[in-house]
Protein backbone atom coordinates (compact mmCIF):
# COMPACT_ATOMS: atom_id res chain seq x y z
CA UNK A 1 0.00 0.00 0.00
CA UNK A 2 1.59 3.30 -0.74
CA UNK A 3 1.45 6.67 0.84
CA UNK A 4 2.95 9.89 0.50
CA UNK A 5 3.44 11.31 3.73
CA UNK A 6 2.75 14.69 4.10
CA UNK A 7 0.91 17.48 6.60
CA UNK A 8 -1.99 17.12 3.96
CA UNK A 9 -2.19 13.35 4.09
CA UNK A 10 -2.48 14.14 7.99
CA UNK A 11 -5.09 17.04 7.80
CA UNK A 12 -7.00 14.70 5.39
CA UNK A 13 -7.29 11.74 8.08
CA UNK A 14 -8.51 14.44 10.85
CA UNK A 15 -10.94 15.28 8.29
CA UNK A 16 -12.38 12.35 7.90
CA UNK A 17 -12.83 11.73 11.22
CA UNK A 18 -14.39 14.71 12.31
CA UNK A 19 -16.54 14.31 9.42
CA UNK A 20 -17.75 10.93 10.91
CA UNK A 21 -18.44 12.25 14.63
CA UNK A 22 -20.66 15.35 12.78
CA UNK A 23 -22.84 12.27 11.34
CA UNK A 24 -22.61 10.37 14.26
CA UNK A 25 -25.94 9.35 16.17
CA UNK A 26 -26.31 11.47 18.97
CA UNK A 27 -27.49 9.70 21.81
CA UNK A 28 -24.21 7.36 21.60
CA UNK A 29 -20.80 8.47 21.99
CA UNK A 30 -18.57 8.08 19.05
CA UNK A 31 -15.00 6.53 19.25
CA UNK A 32 -12.18 8.66 20.01
CA UNK A 33 -11.12 8.19 16.55
CA UNK A 34 -13.77 10.03 14.89
CA UNK A 35 -13.34 13.14 16.61
CA UNK A 36 -10.83 15.75 14.79
CA UNK A 37 -7.68 14.51 15.19
CA UNK A 38 -5.83 17.26 15.50
CA UNK A 39 -6.05 18.80 19.57
CA UNK A 40 -6.00 22.15 21.10
CA UNK A 41 -2.76 21.62 22.36
CA UNK A 42 0.12 18.74 21.59
CA UNK A 43 -0.32 15.50 22.92
CA UNK A 44 1.73 14.39 25.72
CA UNK A 45 0.89 11.07 26.03
CA UNK A 46 3.59 8.40 25.82
CA UNK A 47 3.03 5.96 23.10
CA UNK A 48 5.37 2.42 23.42
CA UNK A 49 6.04 0.82 20.24
CA UNK A 50 5.19 -2.89 20.89
CA UNK A 51 7.04 -5.85 19.53
CA UNK A 52 7.94 -9.65 20.13
CA UNK A 53 11.43 -11.36 20.63
CA UNK A 54 14.57 -10.80 22.74
CA UNK A 55 15.30 -7.22 23.02
CA UNK A 56 18.82 -8.17 22.79
CA UNK A 57 18.68 -9.87 19.86
CA UNK A 58 21.33 -9.27 17.19
CA UNK A 59 19.22 -8.36 14.47
CA UNK A 60 16.44 -5.46 15.37
CA UNK A 61 13.81 -5.71 13.13
CA UNK A 62 11.47 -2.76 13.05
CA UNK A 63 7.90 -3.31 10.67
CA UNK A 64 5.79 -0.60 9.40
CA UNK A 65 2.56 -1.56 9.02
CA UNK A 66 -1.03 -0.66 8.62
CA UNK A 67 -3.93 -3.08 10.10
CA UNK A 68 -5.83 -2.16 6.92
CA UNK A 69 -3.25 -3.03 4.53
CA UNK A 70 -3.82 -6.24 2.25
CA UNK A 71 -0.46 -6.13 1.85
CA UNK A 72 0.91 -6.87 5.52
CA UNK A 73 -1.92 -9.45 5.98
CA UNK A 74 -0.04 -11.46 2.86
CA UNK A 75 3.35 -10.88 4.56
CA UNK A 76 1.86 -11.71 8.25
CA UNK A 77 0.13 -14.86 7.01
CA UNK A 78 2.96 -15.82 4.60
CA UNK A 79 6.31 -14.75 5.68
CA UNK A 80 5.60 -14.00 9.40
CA UNK A 81 5.31 -17.75 11.07
CA UNK A 82 8.45 -18.65 9.31
CA UNK A 83 10.09 -15.79 10.28
CA UNK A 84 9.17 -16.20 13.91
CA UNK A 85 9.68 -20.02 14.08
CA UNK A 86 13.53 -19.12 13.05
CA UNK A 87 14.30 -16.02 14.16
CA UNK A 88 12.30 -14.85 16.46
CA UNK A 89 11.51 -17.95 18.57
CA UNK A 90 15.36 -19.00 18.35
CA UNK A 91 16.43 -15.73 19.91
CA UNK A 92 17.85 -14.30 16.31
CA UNK A 93 15.53 -11.50 15.75
CA UNK A 94 13.52 -8.86 17.95
CA UNK A 95 10.77 -7.85 16.05
CA UNK A 96 9.19 -3.91 16.50
CA UNK A 97 5.92 -3.14 15.05
CA UNK A 98 5.44 0.87 14.14
CA UNK A 99 1.58 0.96 13.16
CA UNK A 100 0.76 3.61 9.82
CA UNK A 101 -2.53 4.73 10.08
CA UNK A 102 -4.07 4.94 6.57
CA UNK A 103 -7.62 5.77 7.43
CA UNK A 104 -9.97 5.84 10.61
CA UNK A 105 -10.91 2.12 10.59
CA UNK A 106 -6.99 1.36 10.78
CA UNK A 107 -6.44 3.67 13.54
CA UNK A 108 -9.59 2.32 15.56
CA UNK A 109 -8.32 -1.76 15.15
CA UNK A 110 -4.89 -0.25 16.37
CA UNK A 111 -7.17 1.31 19.46
CA UNK A 112 -7.96 -2.13 20.02
CA UNK A 113 -4.90 -3.98 19.48
CA UNK A 114 -3.34 -1.90 22.42
CA UNK A 115 -6.68 -2.28 24.62
CA UNK A 116 -5.17 -5.53 25.85
CA UNK A 117 -1.43 -4.30 26.69
CA UNK A 118 1.84 -5.17 25.45
CA UNK A 119 1.22 -9.16 26.79
CA UNK A 120 -2.03 -9.16 24.37
CA UNK A 121 -0.83 -6.93 21.78
CA UNK A 122 0.42 -9.12 19.03
CA UNK A 123 -1.73 -11.66 20.01
CA UNK A 124 -4.70 -9.71 19.06
CA UNK A 125 -2.49 -8.32 15.56
CA UNK A 126 -2.45 -12.02 14.62
CA UNK A 127 -6.29 -11.80 15.07
CA UNK A 128 -7.15 -8.72 13.41
CA UNK A 129 -4.97 -9.64 10.17
CA UNK A 130 -6.47 -13.43 9.79
CA UNK A 131 -10.01 -11.85 10.28
CA UNK A 132 -9.02 -8.30 8.14
CA UNK A 133 -11.69 -9.47 5.52
CA UNK A 134 -14.42 -9.79 8.27
CA UNK A 135 -13.53 -6.03 9.80
CA UNK A 136 -12.01 -4.14 7.43
CA UNK A 137 -14.48 -4.37 4.51
CA UNK A 138 -17.64 -3.98 5.99
CA UNK A 139 -19.50 -0.63 4.80
CA UNK A 140 -19.80 1.47 8.07
CA UNK A 141 -17.41 2.01 11.38
CA UNK A 142 -20.12 0.63 13.47
CA UNK A 143 -20.45 -2.66 11.57
CA UNK A 144 -16.72 -3.14 12.03
CA UNK A 145 -16.67 -2.18 15.15
CA UNK A 146 -19.19 -5.25 16.31
CA UNK A 147 -16.45 -7.65 14.44
CA UNK A 148 -13.53 -5.79 16.36
CA UNK A 149 -15.16 -5.95 19.83
CA UNK A 150 -15.81 -9.95 18.97
CA UNK A 151 -12.12 -10.42 18.63
CA UNK A 152 -11.48 -8.22 21.29
CA UNK A 153 -13.42 -10.98 23.35
CA UNK A 154 -12.09 -13.95 22.04
CA UNK A 155 -8.40 -12.14 23.54
CA UNK A 156 -10.05 -11.55 26.98
CA UNK A 157 -11.41 -8.11 26.57
CA UNK A 158 -14.66 -7.54 28.35
CA UNK A 159 -16.83 -5.07 25.84
CA UNK A 160 -16.43 -2.69 28.56
CA UNK A 161 -12.77 -2.23 28.14
CA UNK A 162 -12.94 -2.14 24.37
CA UNK A 163 -15.83 1.00 24.71
CA UNK A 164 -13.64 3.10 27.05
CA UNK A 165 -10.40 2.62 24.56
CA UNK A 166 -11.95 3.38 21.56
CA UNK A 167 -13.56 6.24 23.29
CA UNK A 168 -9.82 7.58 24.77
CA UNK A 169 -9.89 10.82 22.31
CA UNK A 170 -6.11 11.61 24.45
CA UNK A 171 -4.61 8.34 23.04
CA UNK A 172 -6.17 8.70 19.64
CA UNK A 173 -4.61 11.80 19.28
CA UNK A 174 -0.96 10.52 20.58
CA UNK A 175 -0.90 7.67 18.53
CA UNK A 176 -1.30 10.10 15.21
CA UNK A 177 0.96 12.18 16.70
CA UNK A 178 3.30 9.46 17.46
CA UNK A 179 3.08 7.75 13.85
CA UNK A 180 3.53 10.85 11.98
CA UNK A 181 6.48 11.57 14.42
CA UNK A 182 7.59 7.86 13.62
CA UNK A 183 7.56 7.98 10.06
CA UNK A 184 9.09 11.47 9.79
CA UNK A 185 12.19 10.09 11.70
CA UNK A 186 12.55 6.84 10.22
CA UNK A 187 12.11 8.06 6.89
CA UNK A 188 13.12 11.60 6.61
CA UNK A 189 12.29 14.22 3.43
CA UNK A 190 9.20 11.66 2.53
CA UNK A 191 10.61 9.28 1.78
CA UNK A 192 8.44 6.76 3.28
CA UNK A 193 6.91 4.41 -0.01
CA UNK A 194 4.05 2.72 1.93
CA UNK A 195 3.38 -0.65 4.02
CA UNK A 196 4.62 -2.52 5.06
CA UNK A 197 8.24 -1.27 5.20
CA UNK A 198 11.09 -2.76 6.73
CA UNK A 199 14.20 -1.47 8.83
CA UNK A 200 17.44 -3.39 9.90
CA UNK A 201 19.20 -2.78 12.85
CA UNK A 202 18.93 1.21 12.35
CA UNK A 203 19.06 0.82 8.53
CA UNK A 204 16.08 1.03 6.05
CA UNK A 205 15.77 -2.11 3.78
CA UNK A 206 13.93 -2.04 0.45
CA UNK A 207 14.43 -4.90 -0.85
CA UNK A 208 12.16 -6.54 2.06
CA UNK A 209 8.47 -6.25 0.80
CA UNK A 210 5.75 -8.40 0.91
CA UNK A 211 5.45 -10.61 -1.93
CA UNK A 212 9.33 -11.34 -1.71
CA UNK A 213 10.16 -15.19 -0.81
CA UNK A 214 10.98 -16.18 2.27
CA UNK A 215 14.71 -17.66 0.72
CA UNK A 216 15.19 -14.03 -0.20
CA UNK A 217 14.34 -12.72 3.49
CA UNK A 218 16.71 -15.51 5.09
CA UNK A 219 19.87 -14.43 2.84
CA UNK A 220 19.20 -10.67 4.13
CA UNK A 221 18.94 -11.69 7.90
CA UNK A 222 21.62 -14.22 7.66
CA UNK A 223 23.81 -11.81 6.30
CA UNK A 224 23.15 -9.60 9.46
CA UNK A 225 23.80 -12.68 11.46
CA UNK A 226 27.28 -12.96 10.01
CA UNK A 227 28.32 -9.86 10.65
Amino acid sequence: MQLSLTRRSLMLLSAAMAATAAGADTTTPAPAATATATPAAPATEKIADYGIGDVGAKIQMAEYLSLTCPHCEHFHAEIYPKLKADYIDTGKLRLTIHEVYFDQLGLLAAMVARCGGEMRYIGIVDMLYAQQRDWAAVDTIDAAVVVLKKIARVAGLADTDVDTCLHDQKSAEALVAHYQSSIATAYPNNSFKGTPSFIINGKPNTDMNANMAYGDLQKILDAELAK
